[in-house]
């Protein structure tokens, strides 16, 4: 799922660089380097030939000294306990940074779900919930979908929890459908968010992006919504597009609405009729102004970030850049908006959507747009200050203002 780079090593590597800036004490670091529970579970699901087949699913929780854990379940066929560990970590910080009161949490099942009806997936998801549902709550951990899961399925997940409990409880999972206690304007969240630090980052760098060129790696929920908003709200135009089976590129410019109707009817970009096709390397070294990588994790390796030509790196995914080709991508003045500030825009509606779940009261579309862009634009700015501060890296101040933020609560409810 992440190439030879272990994810949970990585998250690993990144903290223990921030320590040693923060002189954090051992046993702060202690705590902040593992997580502070995990589960694995058993799932069994009656199939439709009628056999059972067993799942295996995990929950971690990394630590919730700011509040509630917090984080996104993954249905892939791939799926490892590391990753899982590596993204509970990184939602850690992730909701630190944008200053929201959450911890980090994310859970995985190994499956696959492209292979699964829709009564299989059903089960499968109510299955999982009735494994862990002890461990969740609307104050204690509330899950999220992620790769591979959906709206509807964070429905059948709560309603199987509110059954479990006895009463209609939606605060207990966000990204729900808008009908059962979802938020206005958590579809495209994510894109949404990044394309608010895009913005900020294009004023810092004096890139007019009215006139900017962007190539977008992945082409899923995050990338799709991201180059339909670059086009639509900045005017930016989209030079080139990938997903999983390659690439597509006109230097003229392409329709994003056009090209995810096309992956919709033929299932991926490529061969698109009015593009030539590129692979996905060779997409990540064009000559354009901002790179949106919203694929999966690791596809900057310190092999190809020496020929990165973007101006900006947006990272839409969770840790699509090594910590080689960081450092690389730095010496080389390429601008990366690290991913857990980038990407950060689903948590915060995520956030918006307990809320509102909580009080039973709902904001309109304008109301959450115009909340997090406040959100997100005060975090880049933040983080820039520290960054410019330091002299260090957009990744590497954001951890220290997240590790900080976390390390004061801990510290202040006693934990050390």
């Amino acid at each position: 799922m992440s190439g030879n780079q272990n994810l949970f090593e990585m998250s690993q590597a990144q903290l223990d660089e921030v320590a040693g800036i923060l002189n954090l004490e051992p046993s702060i670091y202690a705590i902040l380097r593992e997580p502070m529970r995990e589960l694995h579970v058993s799932i069994p699901v009656k199939m439709d030939d009628g056999q059972t087949k067993v799942f295996k699913g995990f929950r971690v929780q990394h630590n919730n000294a700011r509040g509630p854990f917090k984080g996104g379940i993954r249905f892939h066929p791939e799926e490892t306990i590391d990753v899982v560990r590596a993204l509970a970590t990184w939602m850690t910080w992730k909701c630190a940074v944008v200053d929201i009161p959450f911890g980090g949490g994310k859970g995985g099942v190994i499956c696959n779900p492209k292979e699964m009806s829709s009564g299989e997936l059903e089960r499968l998801s109510r299955g999982y919930i009735d494994a862990i549902w002890e461990f969740i709550g609307p104050d204690r951990d509330i899950p999220a979908p992620d790769v591979y899961t959906d709206p509807q399925i964070m429905g059948w997940m709560m309603d199987e929890y509110s059954k479990l409990r006895g009463y209609y409880i939606p605060e207990v999972i966000t990204g729900k459908p808008v009908a059962i206690g979802g938020s206005l304007g958590r579809d495209d969240a994510t894109a949404r968010g990044g394309v608010y630090t895009i913005i900020e980052a294009a004023k810092h760098l004096d890139i007019d992006l009215s006139t900017a060129t962007v190539a977008v790696q992945g082409y899923g929920n995050a990338g799709s919504n991201a180059a339909i908003l670059m086009r639509e709200l900045v005017g930016a135009k989209i030079v080139a597009i990938s997903d999983s089976k390659g690439g597509i590129y006109n230097k003229q410019g392409l329709d994003p609405h056009q090209v995810l109707q096309h992956k919709i009817e033929t299932g991926s970009v490529t061969n698109f009729s009015q593009a030539e096709n590129v692979s996905n390397g060779e997409l990540l070294e064009l000559s354009v102004d901002i790179l949106c990588s919203a694929g999966l994790e690791t596809v900057l390796t310190e092999k190809n970030a020496p020929r990165v030509r973007a101006k900006i790196v947006a990272e839409l995914a969770n840790g699509p850049t090594t910590p080689e080709a960081d450092k690389v991508l730095y010496h080389n003045g390429v601008f990366v908006i690290p991913d857990f500030l980038c990407n950060a825009g689903g948590v915060t509606v995520s956030y918006f959507e307990w809320v509102q779940c909580l009080n039973r009261y709902y904001w309109d579309e304008e109301e959450v747009h115009q909340r997090l862009e406040q959100k997100m634009t005060k975090a880049f700015q933040t983080v820039l200050a520290e960054s410019l501060k330091r002299k260090v890296s957009m990744r590497l101040a954001a951890h220290i203002i997240a590790v900080t933020r976390v390390t004061e609560a801990m510290k202040l409810r006693g934990w050390v």
